[in-house]
């Protein structure tokens, strides 16, 4: 296998040198930062993940901040979801897109204050559009990346761990809201939130100066709790339905394609640019959506699109896939067209592998 040769643009994290002593071995690029995939192995990370407690270095998930008196009417007019109920202390998953409708990333917003957000993006140069909407229309608002690096607990336990390093107020912290938390001197946005379906937290490190103290105090006060070091799960993620954008989702498909629309309140959502382009969508329909599609068999790696068939009829593609030791079988998240994508279809994917048995199932497995 070929290596990524390092340089600058590819940017190291606060984490970084803690992920390595924890034998990390393999990573993925992600808004050209360094993301782990692979400790010990797939398999044994996920097992791990769903019994115990694993700090995740998730630095990658960049954040784009925005601040000023206008800050609040350029989030409305990034998405369609209806944001004029959000409070500060809130975080909102929040589909973004275009003019057209095209997802463009799908964050987490994070309300500091009225006049401050963070936007923790997915794997895109969100930044420069959000830049670009605020010139465009002369917003009084500065847009910009902070000095922000993520690092996630999650797991079973991850209640324990992060009580021990932060207190038992932690505990009382509800789904999707943060509380502020002090590490070393220095307050910190503690979200229940994560890239998983196991629970746990995210920890939004202000200064990367903290960056090894703040690992080093979880994997001590971690060391009765069985923690590791980990990372998103390929398969648990599979598992859970839990979307990749760039893999199961791109600028060419619509919130509603990608299953999101409960997350859309297009007809209140006055200001979103897509607003008018997704009136028309959530009128009509989708003619396609992602759904959990079922493998009969051990899939290889899905590291390009497969294509779905009824017959000699394309009628979707596999966008991520994985094999699920808990469920015995192949998991996969795919877009299928309408007329086959009700629960119980049956379908053939085309694997590198040669074509496999598949179908449609009406939800994911978590």
């Amino acid at each position: 296998m070929a290596l990524i040769t390092p340089s600058r643009r590819l940017r190291r994290t606060p984490f970084s040198d803690g992920v390595e002593a924890a034998g990390v071995t393999a990573y993925t690029v992600y808004n050209r930062m360094l993301l782990p995939t692979v400790f010990r192995s797939v398999e044994e990370d996920y097992r791990h993940l769903k019994e115990a407690v694993q700090v995740w270095d998730v630095s990658c998930e960049r954040q784009v901040e925005l601040r000023g008196p206008d800050a609040g009417r350029l989030m409305q007019m990034l998405t369609p979801r209806d944001l004029r109920g959000m409070l500060p202390g809130q975080c909102y998953y929040v589909p973004i897109v275009d003019e057209t409708g095209g997802m463009l990333n799908d964050p987490v917003a994070v309300k500091l204050a009225e006049d401050r957000w963070w936007v923790s993006i997915a794997d895109s140069d969100l930044l420069l559009w959000v830049k670009g909407i605020a010139f465009g229309y002369r917003l009084d608002v500065l847009v910009d990346e902070p000095d922000v690096s993520p690092l996630a607990v999650q797991g079973p336990r991850a209640d324990d761990l992060m009580a021990a390093v932060f207190g038992d107020g932690v505990r009382d912290i509800r789904f999707f809201r943060f509380g502020m938390f002090d590490f070393m001197g220095r307050q910190m946005v503690v979200a229940r939130s994560g890239y998983s379906k196991q629970g746990g937290f995210e920890i939004y490190l202000e200064g990367s100066d903290l960056g090894m103290p703040l690992w080093n105090a979880l994997m001590e006060a971690g060391r009765t709790l069985d923690v590791r070091a980990g990372c998103p799960n390929g398969i648990e993620r599979v598992e859970a339905g839990l979307l990749s954008y760039g893999n199961d989702m791109t600028d060419d498909n619509t919130p509603h394609e990608c299953g999101l629309g409960r997350f859309c309140n297009t007809a209140t959502a006055i200001g979103c640019v897509g607003r008018d382009a997704l009136l028309r969508v959530a009128k009509e329909g989708p003619v396609q959506q992602i759904r959990a599609i079922e493998i009969d068999g051990r899939v290889p790696p899905c590291d390009r699109a497969w294509p779905v068939m009824a017959g000699t009829k394309r009628v979707g593609q596999v966008t991520s896939a994985a094999n699920s030791p808990d469920f015995g079988c192949g998991v996969a998240i795919g877009m299928v067209r309408m007329t086959h994508w009700d629960d119980g279809t049956a379908l053939r994917v085309e694997t590198p592998a040669g074509p496999m048995d598949a179908v449609v199932r009406e939800a994911f497995w978590l």
